[in-house]
């Protein structure tokens, strides 16, 4: 049960999500609402905390997202971050203005460490810094925690109120022992006991389905991928067999890949499965498209109407259930984040569906806590920890045009890849790893003869939340092996390259 709750109001930043994820990773439920959240609301919700995100505005100017009047004066503690900090500097009369040097990157903090927030730093520490704006005066009652050269109160606190600011992003990967930040804040400020757990979220979420769907029929769209197939298990252990699970070979997945859902969802889970062969009908409608976005909302759009074709053939259905995930929210921009990209569960959603609703269950959930929930459920790790896979499938790695002949050589070199990452036992330390076909052609030489062929990019990224990530050092030999294999195995590609760009600036997928 939810028995505390930290509020995460979104203004509208790029990490925001990352920030309830982390407070979650202290076993404290969060949850992210409007940033113009009312004050009745946020009393009704009795949070022990509350976080302000980030976001790309600037404080000063017209229009500038803000937070209920009153708020500061709840007696509740608040940590404002980045834009927060600023947001909270404006409104309690201390002064925000733009900077002479913008701060971006990885930048050596100093550190009052007799602040609860910053209890346990060393005197310096390295946290990322991501602004054009920065405080210049505190408020008053407020003092100065943390500084960097170009940024003289990179942290503040009015310890009485329990009220923080801080310019730095403790939620990312880049920022050491950032988690530390938020520990201090739950713990040492807002007193949290740290008592939700996973298993709280398995069996709550079971019993509102129950409650929600009753005796009604439900279709799963299941892609045979973590999230869908976490989805489908709980759907299955809340309402039985009246949950139909959909499965719509597109042609778009990886090789083999519909036979090996099958056989699972078949052999494995007491499911009712239909398997949709609609490749032809899938490339028709891609036929000459090349921009993604395009791609995507026609992948989404086509898999709601073979749904609803199916739900018509099996009578009366209510609800459509789908794996939507927290990163596919925000990186379709819902809310006040900017748009990175549209995904086939979220923005890609034709305006009529011929269902009552759609239920997301798994939407308030990070990668990692839905594999956490697929354990909790019983489902074999094998298929917990399979490699993540869009919705859109090979639609979204076949650069440019897609035609069948393009998939063939992609499935073939994807799967030399996955097949050599596992060999070396490396499968588990990368969080996701897949080729792309390139819409590039280049000369080559094979067999003394000149080509003029594909080239194929590796990509490999390790991460923990899907939301930043690096890139895998994958050892040269195998690289180099699997180079080799592609090259002579696979027919059309005389090239093999490897994207070593990190995430941000770069997204996982290409597309």
């Amino acid at each position: 049960m939810k028995n505390e709750l930290i509020l995460i109001l979104d203004f509208g930043g790029q990490y925001n999500q990352l920030i309830a994820r982390r407070v979650r990773e202290c076993n404290v439920y969060s949850e992210v609402v409007p940033y113009n959240l009312s004050i009745e609301e946020i009393k009704q919700k009795n949070p022990k905390g509350i976080i302000f995100t980030g976001g790309p505005a600037s404080v000063y100017e017209e229009g500038a997202p803000r937070c209920a009047e009153g708020i500061f004066d709840l007696g509740i503690p608040i940590l404002g971050i980045c834009y927060g900090m600023q947001l909270m500097t404006y409104t309690l009369g201390g002064k925000v203005a733009k900077a002479n040097k913008r701060e971006y990157g990885t930048t050596d903090v100093a550190i009052d460490n007799s602040s609860l927030l910053l209890q346990g730093f060393e005197t310096t520490n390295p946290f990322l810094m991501s602004h054009t704006v920065y405080v210049e005066a505190v408020p008053e009652g407020f003092r100065n925690i943390g500084s960097t050269p170009s940024c003289p109160n990179a942290a503040m606190e009015n310890a009485e109120k329990k009220l923080y600011g801080i310019q730095f992003h403790p939620e990312v990967n880049n920022s050491v022992n950032g988690i530390q930040v938020i520990q201090n804040f739950l713990f040492n400020i807002c007193n949290c006991t740290g008592d939700w757990l996973i298993s709280s979220f398995t069996q709550e979420t079971i019993q509102k389905l129950k409650e929600k769907v009753g005796d009604k029929k439900a279709l799963c769209a299941l892609s045979g991928g973590v999230d869908s197939s976490v989805a489908a298990v709980l759907l299955s252990k809340a309402i039985g067999k009246n949950l139909t699970c959909i499965f719509v070979d597109h042609g778009l997945l990886r090789k083999n890949e519909g036979d090996e859902v099958e056989e699972i969802f078949r052999n494995q889970f007491d499911i009712n499965l239909i398997r949709v062969n609609a490749k032809d009908r899938f490339l028709e409608k891609l036929a000459d498209v090349c921009d993604p976005e395009t791609k995507r909302k026609i992948i989404g759009e086509e898999f709601i109407r073979v749904f609803e074709e199916e739900a018509k053939k099996i009578g009366t259905v209510d609800f459509l259930i789908q794996g939507t995930i927290y990163p596919d929210v925000i990186e379709s921009g819902l809310g006040k984040s900017s748009v990175i990209k549209s995904h086939h569960n979220v923005g890609g959603l034709p305006d009529y569906v011929d269902f009552k609703e759609i239920i997301e269950p798994l939407r308030d959930l990070f990668k990692d806590e839905v594999r956490k929930t697929g354990l909790e459920l019983g489902i074999p790790e094998n298929l917990v920890y399979r490699q993540p896979f869009p919705g859109p499938g090979l639609a979204i790695r076949v650069i440019g045009a897609i035609t069948d002949d393009k998939l063939n050589i992609l499935k073939e070199a994807d799967s030399i890849f996955r097949e050599e990452i596992a060999n070396a036992g490396l499968h588990k330390n990368i969080n996701q790893y897949f080729a792309v076909l390139t819409n590039l052609k280049s000369v080559g030489v094979m067999g003394d003869e000149r080509t003029y062929d594909y080239t194929i990019a590796l990509r490999a990224v390790e991460t923990t939340d899907f939301m930043t990530g690096v890139w895998s050092k994958i050892p040269y030999e195998i690289l180099e092996k699997v180079s080799s294999r592609i090259v002579n195995e696979v027919n059309h590609v005389n090239r093999v390259v490897y994207d070593i760009t990190s995430k941000p600036p770069a997204t996982i997928e290409w597309e």
